[in-house]
Parts: structure tokens; C-alpha cells; sequence
């Protein structure tokens, strides 16, 4: 009788703790419900670049206490690159990637009203120009969207706007709850965890989009002591789309003018001024060899600004916009401001400087820097402070510093030639020296000079081949040494040809020796960039190299290869041009 009481009370006891344990992952959803989400401003927007803005303007009603969670069916998370929330005050934080217990599907960010949620605020996510594919045989464009919002209250209105550049002439939305062919629809009373995924195709006239990621822009700022401004954008591109671009269109301040584009060889692009687009002029660069799926371009955009008024001498003063109204997205970002030698800052002052901000002060020149990660139209339409002020004094007189040094430097010269022209000289057998035979340098030479580099490319990339075919077991042990031998033969043949033919150009002087000392620099370069990536791999493969680091750390070495291998083929390229 006793082992049948306790079996029930012990039932009874993990029965409760059953109960306990399926109610209190609901407890995760509790949400502060004395508020309504009236209505949904859902603005799906594709820009320049490709890349996705969904902007959710969210009104809601009574009041929004603690957090405020949204997001969209869960395939689209990997896709987020940026998340910011505002109103027309401030801006609130953003945790991405909130996980609930008892709903899976979705991914759900975290907006953290500390101190109270405003009624009406907008939640902006930027999502990834993979979702964004071109059907070259039929000529559109597919986006693959989130038709609505997730929202874990019932929405009474959602209102949804598809942005294009452009208008298209035909476009077609395929969703859960119907089709329909325009880029404006509504949902009444949208229920809580909406899931519905979209796809919209469309059609857009040439040029008007580009499937492109921006990787890097570095601003430089040049002021030089009359108060003149000149500007340096440098851009580097990687082409997404399987339609190879002729050109494409960036952004200069819209006081711009004298603009020159030149590619990474230095050669002049044809640079098309377009309309202004608020704050930005938009300028349409042509390049110079079409881009293919995967491939990079280095653009330089050199332009000049207005002048800095020196009416307040010997302070200056200039505001200027870091990141305007870009209709592209760019990961990395920029701005250097490099002021007159002698100048000193007097604003921003060092202690109010982030971390994104560093100052550099030389013995005679001070230099400003400002990075960002993830630059684009978004950060510049959420009250984010991208006018710089910036105030330096300068004295004039600085103007002869560089000219004053020089005749003191020149007048010790002087002085020491005299001194040593005027001292006793004695008797000293006289030689002569017999000239030395300088090699001359003939097409034939810079022929096989650039064709022993392509033969010495491709072996190496055969003999790398062979190591991976040799690790993964593709081919016999005694075949692998014979073919390695054959490989390594006919490279250490081909090397002793190069080191010669640069002996013939280094003994040419001029621009050949440049050239070749240019490429020594940058085999150098690849040279450590593939031991910095085995020791990278080695040291992941330890443990001791955590996969973020990493990550960053193959990823800056592909640039700097990337870098290495964009010059030797300018210089090969150049030496080519001087056959013809």
C-alpha cells in the first residue's frame, strides 16, 4: 500500500513539473500588451548595389513599455548585414538574432526602449544583393522578399511599397496569400508571426541597377595653406552579376567639380556628370575593360571642392559631410582630412574622438582620420551625425619654412665645397676608368621577358594543382614525384631566364627599371601573403586562432594578394603596350 501511495505522489509531482516546464517557454513571449500595433509602413527597397532595405514604420497605440520584437521568416537571417531603429529624436539598440522558445521559423530582432517607446518609429534592416538574381535569357530581375512583417502582436493595417530605381514597366508579386502585378498592396488585420516569403519579377532599363559590392572607399581630404580643397575617392568594386557591367555610378559631393576618374593602371575613364540626388552628384564612370562575374576594379575619383574662406585667419573652418546620401552599400569607409604643414586642430578635440577616429601628429603636419563599417543611404536618413566640424589655425608664415630650410641646406653645401675646393690637394696617380658595356634592350627582350612570366604563372599553378591532387590522393605517390620533379625543372629554367632579362632591364634604365623594381616589390608581397596564410592555417588547426580572427585575417591577405597580383599584371599589361 505504501510503494502504491508514493508511485502517485511521485506522478503527481512530475506531472507538475511537466506543467511547469510547457508553460514557461510561453512565458518568453509575454509582451507588455497594453499597446496596439495600429498600422505597418512595410517599404521593400532595392538600391543601386543590389542590396535589400526593408523599412518597417511602425504606429502604434497606448504604451509600449520594456522591448519590441520584429523580424522575418528565418531564411532571410543569414542574409542581414545592418539593422538600425529610429524616430524623428534619437536612436534605440538593436539585438539581432533573438531566439523564442516556443517559435521557431523566424528571425526576430530586439529593439530596447530604455526609456519608453515613442508612438510612432521606424526599423530599417539591410539585407544582402544575394537575394537579388538576373535571368539573363528573359531579361528581369527576381527578388526573393519578405511580403510582410513578423510581428508577435496582430497588425490592423500593413501597408507594402516596393522601391525600384526605376519604375519597371512590368512587375509581378508571387506571396502566400495572392498575386498581384503593382508595387503597392495592402493587409488588413495581418495576424502575429506572419509567414509569408515573396518573390517579385520585374524588368529595368540598362544601367539603371548593378549587382555590385562596394568592399572599400577611401576618402582623402587635401587642404593646402591657400585654403584650396582637393578630393580622392578611391573605390574598390567586385561585379555579382553574371551581366558583365560597361560602367556604373558613384556618388561625389555635390559641390564637386574638375572630376577625373583613372582606373588602377592609371589610365583616364571617361567620367558622365549626372543630376544632383540631394547632397551628391551622381557621376557615371565607363570602364576601360568590361568587369565579369567575380571580378574587381580599383576606381580613383579625384575632384576638387570649394575653398575655405580665410576670413577668420589664422582659424579655419570647413564642415563637411563623411557619408552623404549613397544609393549603394559599402562595407568598409574612410575619410582622411590631411591639413596644411603646421596647422594644428583645434576641432574635433581629442578627447571627444571615438574609436573610429584616430588623429596622427607628425613634427610638422597633423592628419584625421574617420572609419565606418557598412555605409549607405540608411545610416544617412537615421539622424546619424555624418557633418564633421572641423577648425584649425594656421600661420602664414609657414609658406617659407620649406623654402628657408632649402637655402640654409644649400648655403652649408656651399660652404663645405669651398672649404673643401680651398684645402691643399695632393699628387695622386691618375686613372682611367674604361667604360662600362651598358646592355641595350630590344623588343625581342621585353617579348620574352613577359612571356617567361605567363609560362612561369602557369607552372606554378600546375604545380599547386599537383599538391592538391597529391594531398586528397588523386594521383599515385611515384607519378606525383616524377611530374613535381618535371615541373620544378622547368620553373627553376624559367626563373634563371627572368633573373637575367631583369639584369637587361635594370641595366636600361629609365622606365624598365622601375617597372622591374616594382615587380620585385610585389612577388615579395605574394611571397609572405602565402606563408602569412600557412602559418594562419596552422595556427587555426592548433587552436590557437579562433575562426573570427581567422576570417579576418584570410581576408586581409587575399587583399593584399589581390593587390599584389592587380600590379604584376599592370606591369606586364604596360610592357605588352610597348610592343605595339
Amino acid at each position: 500500500m505504501k510503494k502504491v501511495a508514493t508511485f502517485i505522489i511521485f506522478s503527481a509531482f512530475s506531472l507538475a513539473i511537466l506543467i511547469s516546464l510547457s508553460v514557461a517557454p510561453r512565458m518568453v513571449l509575454a509582451q507588455d500588451t497594453s499597446y496596439n500595433i495600429q498600422s505597418v509602413d512595410h517599404q521593400v527597397e532595392i538600391m543601386y548595389s543590389g542590396h535589400v532595405v526593408i523599412r518597417d514604420t511602425i504606429h502604434v497605440s497606448g504604451q509600449l513599455k520594456g522591448d519590441f520584437l520584429i523580424g522575418f521568416p528565418y531564411k532571410y537571417g543569414s542574409y542581414v548585414i545592418k539593422s538600425i531603429a529610429y524616430d524623428t529624436d534619437s536612436t534605440f539598440q538593436v539585438s539581432l538574432g533573438v531566439q523564442l522558445a516556443d517559435q521557431s521559423g523566424f528571425y526576430l530582432s530586439k529593439i530596447n526602449f530604455q526609456q519608453g517607446a515613442p508612438q510612432i518609429f521606424t526599423v530599417v534592416f539591410i539585407l544582402s544583393n544575394s537575394l537579388l538574381s538576373r535571368n539573363v535569357t528573359a531579361g528581369e530581375f527576381n527578388l526573393d522578399f519578405p511580403a510582410y512583417p513578423s510581428l508577435v502582436e496582430d497588425v490592423g493595417t500593413c501597408s507594402v511599397t516596393i522601391t525600384l530605381p526605376e519604375e519597371p514597366p512590368i512587375i509581378t508579386v508571387a506571396k502566400a496569400d495572392g498575386n498581384v502585378s503593382v508595387t503597392n498592396f495592402v493587409k488588413q488585420n495581418l495576424p502575429a508571426f506572419t509567414y509569408s516569403p515573396a518573390i517579385a519579377s520585374f524588368i529595368l532599363g540598362s544601367g539603371d541597377l548593378r549587382i555590385i559590392n562596394v568592399k572599400e572607399l577611401n576618402r582623402q581630404i587635401l587642404i593646402d595653406p591657400a585654403g584650396d580643397v582637393t578630393a580622392s575617392d578611391n573605390y574598390r568594386i567586385t561585379n555579382n552579376s553574371p551581366v558583365i557591367p560597361g560602367s556604373v555610378k558613384l556618388s561625389v559631393p555635390a559641390e564637386a567639380s574638375k572630376i577625373v576618374t583613372r582606373d588602377e593602371f592609371g589610365r583616364i575613364l571617361k567620367t558622365e556628370t549626372l543630376a544632383s540626388v540631394g547632397d551628391t552628384r551622381l557621376v557615371n564612370i565607363t570602364f576601360a575593360s568590361s568587369l565579369t562575374i567575380g571580378q574587381s576594379a580599383l576606381l580613383t575619383i579625384k575632384y576638387t571642392l570649394p575653398r575655405i574662406s580665410s576670413a577668420q585667419a589664422p582659424s579655419y573652418a570647413l564642415d563637411f559631410n563623411l557619408f552623404p546620401d549613397f544609393d549603394y552599400y559599402v562595407d568598409s569607409a574612410s575619410v582622411t582630412f590631411t591639413i596644411p604643414e603646421g596647422a594644428r586642430f583645434l576641432a574635433p578635440q581629442i578627447d571627444s574622438i571615438n574609436p573610429s577616429v584616430s588623429m596622427v601628429r607628425e613634427v610638422f603636419q597633423e592628419t584625421l582620420t574617420i572609419g565606418q563599417e557598412g555605409v549607405s543611404k540608411v545610416d544617412y536618413a537615421a539622424l546619424s551625425e555624418d557633418i564633421l566640424h572641423i577648425m584649425y589655425d594656421y600661420n602664414p608664415l609657414w609658406l617659407s619654412f620649406r623654402p628657408t630650410v632649402w637655402i640654409w641646406t644649400l648655403a652649408v653645401i656651399g660652404a663645405v665645397v669651398v672649404a673643401v675646393w680651398r684645402r691643399p690637394k695632393t699628387a695622386t696617380p691618375l686613372r682611367i676608368a674604361a667604360p662600362k658595356a651598358s646592355i641595350g634592350l630590344s623588343p625581342d627582350h621585353v617579348r620574352d621577358f613577359t612571356e617567361a612570366f605567363n609560362e612561369k604563372t602557369r607552372l606554378s599553378s600546375e604545380l599547386k594543382v599537383l599538391e592538391e591532387r597529391a594531398q586528397k590522393g588523386k594521383i599515385p605517390r611515384r607519378r606525383y614525384k616524377v611530374q613535381r620533379r618535371t615541373l620544378e625543372n622547368r620553373l627553376d629554367t624559367i626563373s634563371r631566364n627572368i633573373v637575367e632579362l631583369k639584369r637587361v632591364f635594370r641595366s636600361a634604365g629609365g622606365v624598365y627599371s622601375d617597372l622591374v623594381r616594382q615587380l620585385d616589390i610585389a612577388e615579395v608581397e605574394l611571397v609572405e601573403v602565402e606563408m602569412g596564410i600557412r602559418k594562419s592555417e596552422i595556427r587555426h588547426r592548433r587552436g590557437e586562432l579562433p575562426l573570427d580572427a581567422f576570417k579576418k585575417s584570410l581576408a586581409d591577405y587575399q587583399r593584399r594578394k589581390e593587390k599584389a597580383e592587380t600590379t604584376i599584371n599592370g606591369i606586364l599589361l604596360r610592357l605588352r603596350e610597348e610592343l605595339h
